[in-house]
């Protein structure tokens, strides 16, 4: 073995590797490759969206290649049967269930409750929901799975996923750019296209060496499917955690706005009406959903973390103000659930404070159903 061959050797291969990268980024295969699934086919489909960020307790972590997410969820493989009534529930952490486990989120106390409409068809839900705050995060999801076959969308939020600042800033829609810039045009939605916050791969980021992140996520969202179906993990239950803050800072502004008046303009309300519009005549029950009420320090200026009161009750009057001009279906459960039956945020419940929100919700579904 001479020099001479080691550096012909050498040269064909980074010949190959280069030319290796260029039909990589040529053909972007990324796309190809998140559309192979073991979910429904060799395990189970998940019951939520992939979020987490103990993959070693949980079996579950966070990626961006919302088409292999959605194709590892349950809603992927479940034909429709002629006697279900399908709903889809989107929404932030709340709905998704942070601290709690799959049959204790809103849509698994509606499918436990086992509801049935007039005619004999059971209410099946589909948890959509994805923990991050922004309607424009709710409507890239809500337009990727109508495909799906929903009866009903259940669109749950609070206000701040309104803030115009918020739309883009959720990791989700700021890595999945070109299908945010879509409906961004084909909604007319006030978001830049050009905005900063949006992740745009260069060449380099297109190459196998740039894609090696998202090529193992792809990989790694697969073995973690077998210890899924295995033991239905899918988020870490600490036995201790912080509990939502009582006691709160004399703040009164909201992102930067000051009281005595939040404006329309301040909130994205149309994406509400794009969401509206993507699911294509399919009704959609909108709920407010309840929000900790602080009674400690400051709490005659401010609900909670999130809220200075001002704002709170500015944008309930607003966004009702929007429910009944569009001749929506819309809940205001803001202050339906105590303060004790509150986590470890002022949006996240116990088990049994999530009952008391889909009991409520699963009576709305039905009436809607029932077409009352």
């Amino acid at each position: 073995m001479t020099y001479r061959f080691l550096l012909n050797v050498l040269f064909r291969a980074s010949i190959l590797f280069l030319l290796a990268n260029i039909l990589f980024v040529a053909f972007e295969p990324t796309s190809t490759l998140s559309k192979i699934s073991g979910y429904n086919v060799v395990f189970n489909g998940r019951q939520r969206l992939p979020f987490g960020e103990t993959p070693d307790k949980a079996y579950n972590f966070s990626l961006f290649n919302i088409g292999a997410m959605i194709l590892s969820h349950e809603i992927a493989g479940a034909k429709k049967e002629s006697n279900e009534y399908r709903v889809i529930f989107i929404g932030d952490s709340s709905t998704w269930g942070t601290l709690l486990k799959n049959d204790e989120t809103l849509s698994g106390s509606i499918n436990a409750a086992k509801l049935k409409t007039k005619n004999g068809r059971t209410v099946r839900a589909f948890n959509l929901g994805y923990p991050s705050m922004s309607l424009a995060k709710d409507l890239m999801i809500l337009s990727l799975v109508t495909r799906y076959q929903p009866d009903l969308i259940v669109w749950a939020f609070t206000l701040e996923s309104f803030p115009r600042s918020r739309q883009l800033a959720s990791p989700l829609v700021a890595n999945n750019p070109t299908v945010m810039r879509t409906l961004i045009h084909q909604h007319s939605l006030k978001l830049n296209v050009d905005d900063p916050q949006f992740v745009n791969l260069s060449a380099w980021d297109k190459t196998i060496i740039g894609q090696r992140r998202p090529l193992a996520d792809l990989f790694r969202l697969q073995m973690y499917g077998v210890m899924w179906a295995a033991t239905g993990m899918d988020q870490y239950y600490p036995e201790n955690y912080q509990l939502r803050a009582d006691d709160l800072q004399s703040d009164v502004e909201f992102y930067g706005l000051k009281p005595p008046h939040l404006n329309e303009n301040d909130l994205a309300l149309e994406v509400l009406n794009a969401g509206a519009a993507a699911v294509d005549g399919v009704p959609v029950i909108f709920v407010n959903e309840p929000t900790f009420v602080g009674k400690g320090k400051n709490s005659d200026v401010r609900y909670n973390f999130f809220y200075p009161k001002w704002a709170y009750d500015d944008f309930r009057v607003i966004v009702e103000a929007q429910m009944k001009t569009k001749n929506w279906r819309y809940m205001d459960l803001w202050n339906m659930i105590a303060a004790s039956e509150f986590t470890n945020s002022a949006v996240h419940v116990t088990p049994k404070a999530s009952g008391e929100v889909a009991a409520k919700v699963g009576e709305e579904i039905l009436r809607i159903a029932d077409k009352r």
